[in-house]
């Protein structure tokens, strides 16, 4: 289906009367909308705002004359910056289609932006791609903050509700550190070039060793001044290290990506510029509690080591006397112990005198003894060798029966193969195959003529 220069409705590929279903209408509506409508820009309010369980947000969007439904896919609701509500003036990128099961005419969101912020929203996308090809975001242009500064610099308004919160965290944190304001407006026309110079003379002065520049949240019309490229060079040509604190967390600004440090609050900001202070009061309290409990320990050790020497120290008489009364005591035990040792010797000696008398020999009967086994000697030595003499004469009889030769002298030979392995089967020999026969007297050489099993 195509549409031509003469006549602005399609050129239906159908005939006149041809009849189609629902569904094909629909699929042919949805490629002609998809085919001939680009994806484009769409203003309008938020109405029916509806949000699905499996994460896709469904509204509509409507002006004074008409309204659209609209579809934002979960992959895509996710990545937006802010909450979408009803009554809020958006403008959305989308593709116009069809939605084939109910025939309903709708435009699927492929990005979304708050009206009026879209060319603002270009024009620092066009800046921070400009600076950050110019080198002014590289991590290598970014300075150190000191750890223990002498002096902070803020550069706000007077007015601003962010000098005050600023003031209230350096001196909850840090109450001895002093600040200097450099005062300038931070929001309006032409303040860019305000908030510039202030920074320029932070930095010519070079009274403080570490600069805030601070603003608190708002719009991004509000914080626009610090979108400006003025602002941007600025901070990167000032020698002293700069942290921005510019709005809420959620707001970011090219005075953030320039800044050495970028803090989501100007509070945070004076959290970040003392977080040397804040961390040595904390150490230092540590310390002194570890102070206190090694004192106390001390102390105690000191008064127990008191308390033992004050339980030692008694009069000197009363000392001599439990002296006196020990020595009596060891007295009467060494002389009761002497005692008993001569008495246990006296018994030792006389049980001994007993076991001698009991352990002295009888001479006159062991050499009755060994008279009667000198008689005895000759007749067991003569039984003992005609026992020998029987049993060596039965083994001689039994190595005759078991000798190879004995077999022999009776006829028998003993075949023997090229190797002298002895031949036991004739599966052994092969005609043609020499032989030695050994017999009872000398060995004969003959070669195998035949073979057979019996």
């Amino acid at each position: 289906m195509t549409f031509t220069r003469e006549n602005p409705r399609p050129a239906s590929p159908l005939g006149d009367d041809e009849v189609i279903s629902v569904s094909v209408l629909n699929r042919m509506a949805r490629t002609v909308l998809e085919g001939h409508f680009p994806l484009c820009w769409v203003a309008g309010e938020i109405s029916n705002l509806t949000r699905a369980a499996s994460g896709h947000v469904y509204f509509s969007l409507k002006d004074e004359g008409a309204q659209v439904r609209c579809t934002l896919f979960r992959n895509r609701a996710q990545l937006l910056p802010f909450r979408l509500t009803e009554g809020m003036q958006v403008e959305v990128r989308a593709l116009v289609t069809l939605y084939e099961p109910r025939g309903d005419f709708q435009l699927n969101v492929e990005a979304l932006r708050r009206a009026g912020v879209g060319a603002l929203y270009e024009a620092f996308l066009r800046l921070r791609e400009k600076l950050e090809r110019e080198g002014l975001f590289a991590p290598g242009h970014k300075k150190p903050l000191p750890r223990f500064p002498r002096c902070v610099g803020v550069v706000t308004s007077l007015q601003a509700a962010a000098l005050q919160d600023i003031l209230a965290a350096m001196a909850r944190r840090a109450p001895c550190l002093p600040v200097i304001i450099y005062p300038t407006p931070v929001q309006g026309e032409g303040v860019a070039q305000q908030i510039a110079a202030a920074i320029g003379a932070a930095a010519a002065r070079g009274e403080c060793d570490v600069l805030i520049v601070a603003r608190g949240g708002g719009s991004i019309e509000d914080l626009w001044c610090f979108n400006e490229e003025a602002v941007a060079r600025a901070i990167h040509a000032c020698a002293i290290p700069v942290v921005s604190g510019v709005g809420h967390e959620s707001d970011t600004t090219i005075a953030d990506f320039v800044a050495d440090r970028r803090a989501a609050t100007p509070t945070a900001a004076a959290e970040l510029v003392t977080a040397g202070y804040c961390e040595e009061a904390q150490r230092l309290g540590a310390l002194g509690q570890s102070l206190r409990r090694a004192w106390r320990r001390q102390l105690e050790a000191r008064m127990q080591r008191v308390d033992l020497a004050a339980r030692r120290l008694i009069h000197p008489g009363e000392r001599l006397a439990r002296l006196r009364a020990h020595l009596e005591h060891l007295h009467a035990r060494l002389k009761g112990s002497a005692g008993r040792r001569f008495e246990q010797a006296r018994t030792a000696a006389a049980q001994a005198g007993l076991r001698l008398r009991h352990a002295r020999p009888h001479i006159a009967r062991h050499r009755e003894r060994l008279e009667t086994l000198a008689c005895r000697l000759p007749a067991a030595a003569r039984t003992a060798l005609g026992n020998k003499r029987t049993a060596l004469a039965g083994l001689g009889v039994n190595l005759a029966h078991l000798n190879p030769h004995a077999v022999l002298q009776r006829g028998y030979s003993i075949v023997r193969d090229a190797t002298g392995a002895i031949v036991r089967d004739r599966r052994q020999l092969q005609p043609g195959q020499s032989i030695r026969v050994d017999f009872a007297r000398g060995w004969a050489r003959a070669d195998v003529t035949d073979c057979g099993d019996t």
